[in-house]
């Protein structure tokens, strides 16, 4: 159960911190309205509180794992919401650091 709760909150934190972080590029660079900005900024602070929820009680091991998470999922989103295309060295990037995630997340350690 905790496996699946690490993922959901990983996939719920990369949502929220893309997300917004996309809606304020949207805002400023895009010309979209103001709004956009302010509905960015809310969905970045929800983003720490989903990164806040995490089992693992390590703050650095769980901001260090997420930023393999944001690699990832950030080529996604770009591929979704902006038309990207990411190359072969981008997946296997991107499959590197999810696999450093993986790693740093649910390696055994001793109790």
């Amino acid at each position: 159960m905790t496996i699946a709760k690490t993922i959901v909150l990983f996939a719920l934190a990369a949502v929220a911190e893309i997300g917004g972080a996309w809606l304020v590029w949207q805002a400023v660079r895009e010309d979209r309205a103001w709004w956009w900005a302010g509905l960015g900024v809310i969905a970045l602070g929800a983003y720490g509180f989903i990164a806040a929820m995490q089992p693992d009680a390590n703050f650095g091991r769980v901001m260090a794992a997420y930023g393999g998470v944001f690699i990832a999922g950030s080529l996604v989103w770009g591929m979704v919401f902006d038309k990207f295309m990411p190359d072969r060295w981008d997946v296997i990037g991107a499959m590197v650091c999810l696999f450093g995630v993986s790693v740093i997340m649910f390696a055994p350690r001793p109790a």
